[in-house]
């Protein structure tokens, strides 16, 4: 486990600070809050961001936006190049005040890049114009649905589960095998899934395997690997893919394009 580093948002001047940062695969960063906003982008590799009542599964073509004040948590996937733009509460007018999974257009992307590669320097009019068109980019970008319910803290166990499904969901492991690591019953834990996230086990798994799915379709990984990863049969997994998201996972893409 680490601790984020938290960048220093004291200092008077740009109300933009951009950051950039690499993590090693199988880091966990612990609960943490910004009194900024805060963009978190991977420039290449996948994370799960976590707050106190969803997982967001993070690829390079994604981004999660959190308002000042929200507790999150990084679970890094992969090798991790992070982007992480912070944002003056004075300038968050114009952005939403819940988080959001956001859908990063190639403009979005490059002027995420610029405003890392020109923090610091002294052109303080050319970065203001980088952060104000970074902004509008920001409240146009496509919002993204797939989102996991999590747990509060209190509930440990059913968060331990469901921390241990998120880092391998593949359908080779049972609910009983992860209830029996956790040291809960079925029963038990079929409860809390039901009481606590308002679906059962096997409709939150799902959920987390969509997500792992988008991700890893974004990151170029073929189809059939993808179902292997996860525990079905190709032709079962495309079927799951298609009834939960409309379109064959081959098509998936396509269709993110066909609707920019």
């Amino acid at each position: 486990m680490a601790r984020a580093a938290p960048p220093d948002l004291s200092r008077p001047g740009t109300p933009v600070r951009a950051v950039a940062r690499s993590y090693p695969r199988g880091l966990y960063i612990e609960p943490h809050e910004h009194e900024w906003g805060q963009l978190l982008y991977a420039m290449s590799g996948i994370m799960w961001v976590e707050t106190p009542h969803e997982a967001l599964l993070v690829p390079p073509l994604r981004a999660v936006w959190l308002p000042p004040g929200v507790p999150h948590a990084v679970r890094v996937v992969s090798e991790l190049e992070m982007r992480n733009i912070y944002l003056q509460p004075e300038r968050l007018q114009p952005l939403a005040d819940t988080t959001q999974v956001l859908e990063v257009s190639p403009l979005l992307r490059e002027l995420i890049v610029a405003l890392v590669d020109q923090q610091g320097r002294p052109q303080a009019d050319y970065y203001d114009g980088l952060s104000r068109l970074t902004l509008l980019e920001l409240q146009r970008a496509r919002r993204s649905h797939l989102r996991v319910p999590l747990p509060d803290s209190a509930d440990r166990r059913l968060l331990a589960l469901c921390q241990a499904v998120m880092a391998t969901p593949s359908l080779a492991l049972s609910f009983e095998e992860h209830a029996a690591a956790v040291g809960a019953s079925v029963r038990t834990l079929a409860r809390l899934f039901q009481t606590r996230l308002g679906m059962g086990f096997a409709e939150w798994r799902r959920q987390v395997q969509l997500a792992t799915a988008v991700a890893a379709l974004i990151q170029g990984t073929p189809v059939g690997r993808i179902a292997d990863s996860l525990g079905y049969r190709a032709n079962s997994f495309s079927d799951m893919f298609r009834r939960e998201l409309g379109v064959a996972p081959s098509d998936y893409l396509a269709s993110l394009a066909a609707t920019d």
